[in-house]
Formats: C-alpha cells, sequence, structure tokens
C-alpha cells in the first residue's frame, strides 16, 4: 500500500478511536471538510507541519502516521 493510502487508514483509525468528527478535525486542521476528507482517502499530500500537528494531537510519532513503524 502506498504511503498515502496507509497515512489515510491510519488517521481515520486514530480518529474513530477518540469518536472526532471529520468535521472537527477539518476545523483542528483550518480545511474544508471535502479536503479533509480526501487527506483520509490518500488523494492528498499534506504539509509537514499538518503532519507534525496531527502527531502531536494524536500522542504517536509522525513515522507511525506515514507507514513506516508499527510502533505508535
Amino acid at each position: 500500500m502506498e504511503t498515502l493510502k496507509i497515512f489515510g487508514v491510519r488517521l481515520k483509525a486514530l480518529r474513530k478511536e477518540r469518536r472526532i468528527y471529520q468535521r472537527e478535525m477539518a476545523e483542528l486542521l483550518k480545511v474544508t471538510l471535502r479536503h479533509y476528507q480526501k487527506i483520509e482517502k490518500g488523494e492528498i499530500n499534506i504539509p509537514t507541519l499538518t503532519l507534525c500537528t496531527l502527531a502531536d494531537y494524536f500522542g504517536v510519532s509522525t513515522d507511525y502516521l506515514l507507514g513506516r513503524t508499527e510502533e505508535r
């Protein structure tokens, strides 16, 4: 599976674990709902700072989000 797809799958799983709606995530990242949905589908590459924001928010490493490790 390619990196963007893995990222989307992991992001979605983390969001659901916390019972957060996509709209709330979009607001956190200051993007539209549709843009966030494309991120979760692995259709959009995100800026490095956004990746770091998400990793900090969920308490995981950027490598975990990108599928480079299984260790959160």
